[in-house]
């Protein structure tokens, strides 16, 4: 769960930036914003819940690169179990500045996702060896939980990626009524 003594806002503001206190066209697109932002236990709960994500890279050439994948949350970070032979890999290498969107819903008042911005960083062997790493314990523990019926084996293809927030935002569309 994300602290609420966090810098860390969560909702449709930048981390460190002013809430406006202007009656203008932008501040009632604010107030919507964060009537509709989930609450950090929110946020947990859906993180936790959810199990596929797109990861958002950036090409060799600038493009953008967006793929599905797996993912945990621990409760601060995103945990993403990855290919070290995709293009993900190869763009997170180059330039680690990821952005992964969660979301979930069918009908338009249904909507509701969260988009966590921030760097990508290797935890571990390269490729994951599965030999005890306590830096890994819990990651592992989740994704082992979540898709692999509680035990997640090495496989020599996959590495392990953490995310840490730098921004976060959040929107539960059941709630704008």
């Amino acid at each position: 769960m994300l602290p609420s003594a966090d810098p860390l806002r969560v909702g449709h503001v930048r981390a460190g930036e002013p809430v406006s206190s202007s009656l203008d066209e932008s501040s009632a697109g604010q107030r919507r914003g964060r009537r509709i932002a989930m609450s950090p236990s929110e946020v947990d709960a859906f993180l936790r819940e959810e199990r596929t994500c797109r990861v958002g890279t950036i090409g060799p050439d600038g493009a953008a690169h967006v793929s599905p994948l797996w993912f945990v949350w621990d409760g601060t970070a995103l945990w993403l179990h990855s290919l070290v032979r995709a293009q993900r890999w190869a763009d997170l290498q180059r330039d680690p500045r990821v952005t992964v969107l969660v979301d979930a819903g069918v009908e338009y008042t249904e909507l509701r996702g969260v988009e966590v911005s921030g760097r990508a960083v290797g935890v571990g062997d390269v490729p994951w060896t599965g030999l005890p790493d306590p830096a890994l314990d819990e990651p592992v523990r989740l994704f082992g939980d979540k898709y692999a019926g509680g035990r997640l084996p090495a496989d020599s293809r996959h590495a392990w990626l953490r995310v840490v927030p730098e921004k976060l935002v959040s929107w539960d569309f059941r709630k704008a009524g």
